[in-house]
């Protein structure tokens, strides 16, 4: 019998969410970072002018509006970011990457990776990465 798409998603989704939690657990325990928050220096890092409005970070993010101002609250709070208001609409608001998020970032980037690296082999992540994407339609 052949395996229903479905349980090929739930076993993705498994391998993601349990990578997930070995990052999210080694950044908060290392780091003092949440997952989201290394995401968000790290989309800001390769942002031009290190910054982004905050819609365009809860884009990135894949998060809420709501879930993105909390984070980048936290953010602001640890100095690793701030906010600035944009010139040509007062409305619009920058999350900008501090000299401390990059350098926190910079420490923490490492470790993220030999874990990911790790992960991704011990819970069969690899064999998810490996294959080719599929054809453009």
């Amino acid at each position: 019998m052949q395996a229903r798409k479905s349980d090929a998603w739930q076993s993705v989704i498994q391998i993601v969410a349990t990578i997930e939690a070995e990052l999210a657990g080694m950044l908060q325990t290392r780091h003092g970072l949440g997952l989201s928050e290394y995401r968000a220096l790290e989309v800001l890092a390769q942002s031009p002018d290190t910054e982004l409005r905050m819609q365009e970070l809860a884009t990135h993010l894949r998060l809420n509006q709501s879930s993105v101002s909390r984070m980048v609250e936290r953010l602001v709070r640890s100095e690793l970011a701030i906010r600035d208001i944009c010139p040509d609409d007062k409305r619009g608001v920058y999350t900008v990457l501090t000299a401390k998020g990059l350098a926190c970032l910079q420490a923490a980037q490492p470790d993220y990776e030999r874990v990911l690296d790790a992960a991704l082999r011990t819970h069969g992540g690899e064999a998810l990465l490996d294959r080719p994407p599929p054809a453009a339609q």
